[in-house]
């Protein structure tokens, strides 16, 4: 089992950056993949990245592409997110999750994954 615990959120202007972390506890960290995913008000939870246990493979959602980067410190049992050229449509709680590693990854779908953090708010003024 694994503890997930965001931090690094909070109120920022359009075109500014943010970094969020996600510490891990518990277990091995490098036997998890990883995701960050989004929510804004009324809307669904959406993907927005997803990071291999190793570190080496790395995706995003079209939204974010260009703009966020995620990598991960298996020493430090942490994995990032860095976003920048952030836009107010950004604005959600932003979760981190984490996926027992498996032949196959599907990052994309929240269903995949095994356990998740409580989230930390973004939000993006104009």
């Amino acid at each position: 089992q694994v503890q997930l615990v965001e931090s690094g959120g909070g109120l920022v202007q359009a075109g500014g950056s943010l970094r969020l972390s996600c510490a891990a506890s518990g277990n091995t960290f490098d036997n998890y993949d990883m995701g960050w995913f989004r929510q804004a008000p009324g809307k669904e939870r959406e993907f927005a990245a997803g990071i291999r246990w190793s570190g080496a493979i790395k995706t995003y959602a079209d939204s974010v592409k260009g703009r966020f980067t995620v990598s991960r410190d298996n020493a430090k049992n942490t994995v990032y997110l860095e976003m920048n050229s952030l836009k107010p449509e950004d604005t959600a709680v932003y979760y981190c999750a984490a996926e027992v590693r498996r032949l196959g990854w599907n990052p994309r779908s929240s269903r995949e994954y095994d356990y998740w953090g409580q989230g930390t708010q973004v939000t993006v003024s104009l």
